[in-house]
């Protein structure tokens, strides 16, 4: 359901509003210059490309190419100059830079640690790398007239076994900059229901989490995040859709399981430009998100891998407008069910949402309605 009032934004509107990020990958976000600085310096040979504009086009392609051994080839360039800590510094400074300048105020950065030991770090100082670039970035956005907060999410890979070690991690840093825990990595043979002892872990110590679930897999992969694991929210979440039926008169009737997540209001960290890369979604207009929003469920937009999509929060914002005809009001409600469903304090959330995401959109609206206020008379003027 989209405002009454018309006012559908333009480019310069999307990028400058508050907006709310959750669901985007660490090593997935590099910029392509920095990848190639950062091989030279570590004698990493074995990059596609050298020259930073091909390397971006190198990834967005092998991203969109259909082949799952050729877009997960992508990581594994990216995370072998994510070896050090210099380099582990370096990155999530430029990730909480580059985030503030696209209008960004709040985000949750996910990453593997156990991806980042074969330079010989251990995976405490893997995080405090992390962590103390995030910090960085925050102050140099700070500097260049932007505001964010980052937090991160330590991801451990659902086919490894080390899910209960990163868990305990994740737990032992959540006063120092981590606020929860992820399992990412292929759905298909590899349950969430496998690292039952992290997330048993985690429940004990209150603390909170998020699963990988139905982006390939389908319903069985969100059930099982859901009522097994117990996740706070769902990573993607789209193929909720599977159980929804639309009747030819266009009546909506919806399944236990979609009942669920909505009358519970789960939130789904929905990543439309990366649907669409892994074949989730065939096109922007044909993203479960629109009929999501219509019944609303808790959805909020999101990135994925900005580097392999080429996209970034305010692109993927612009795709939605074109597709939908959203405007400022969805995109607010949007980014305030992100923002309700971050991994920190409630009353953080709500100053959040009531000193900077409202007062953000609400002066946006008003730039509207006297461009509109000043379009009108402007055409009264001319007709007398």
């Amino acid at each position: 359901m989209t405002s009454q009032t018309p006012n559908v934004p333009d480019s310069d509107q999307i990028l400058r509003a508050p907006k709310v990020l959750l669901h985007d990958h660490l090593d997935g976000g590099l910029r392509p210059g920095t990848i190639v600085e950062l091989a030279r310096a570590q004698g990493y040979d074995s990059l596609p490309e050298t020259e930073p504009d091909k390397l971006g086009i190198w990834f967005r392609e092998a991203a969109d190419s259909g082949s799952l051994p050729r877009y997960l080839e992508t990581f594994a360039h990216t995370c072998a100059v994510m070896q050090t800590r210099d380099a582990l510094f370096r990155v999530a400074a430029e990730c909480a830079e580059d985030l503030a300048e696209d209008g960004v105020v709040y985000a949750e950065i996910r990453y593997a640690p156990e991806q980042h030991l074969e330079g010989g770090l251990t995976l405490e100082e893997v995080v405090e790398a992390v962590n103390e670039g995030f910090r960085e970035g925050e102050r140099i956005a700070r500097a260049n007239g932007h505001r964010i907060r980052v937090g991160a999410l330590l991801t451990a890979m659902r086919h490894a076994a080390r899910a209960l070690e990163i868990a305990e991690l994740a737990n032992s840093y959540r006063d120092q900059g981590v606020v929860g825990f992820d399992i990412a990595g292929a759905e298909a043979g590899f349950p969430p229901t496998r690292h039952l002892d992290a997330f048993e872990y985690l429940k004990r110590e209150n603390n909170h989490f998020t699963i990988h679930a139905g982006e390939a897999f389908g319903l069985p992969s969100i059930w099982q995040a859901l009522q097994w694991c117990g996740a706070d929210r769902l990573g993607h979440g789209v193929r909720i859709i599977d159980d929804i039926e639309v009747a030819e008169d266009g009546s909506v009737s919806l399944g236990r399981l979609a009942s669920y997540v909505r009358d519970k209001r789960i939130p789904l960290e929905m990543c439309p430009t990366s649907n669409l890369q892994t074949g989730a979604a065939d096109s922007y207009a044909g993203h479960p998100i629109g009929l999501l929003r219509k019944l609303h469920f808790r959805i909020t937009v999101n990135t994925d891998n900005r580097l392999m999509s080429g996209t970034s929060m305010s692109q993927e914002f612009e795709h939605l407008t074109e597709a939908f005809g959203y405007t400022l009001d969805d995109m607010q409600w949007f980014t305030v069910n992100a923002m309700k469903s971050a991994f920190i304090p409630f009353d953080e959330r709500l100053a959040m949402i009531s000193d900077v995401i409202k007062p953000g959109y609400a002066e946006l609206k008003s730039e509207w309605l006297f461009r509109q206020t000043a379009v009108t008379s402007s055409s009264t003027v001319s007709a007398g």
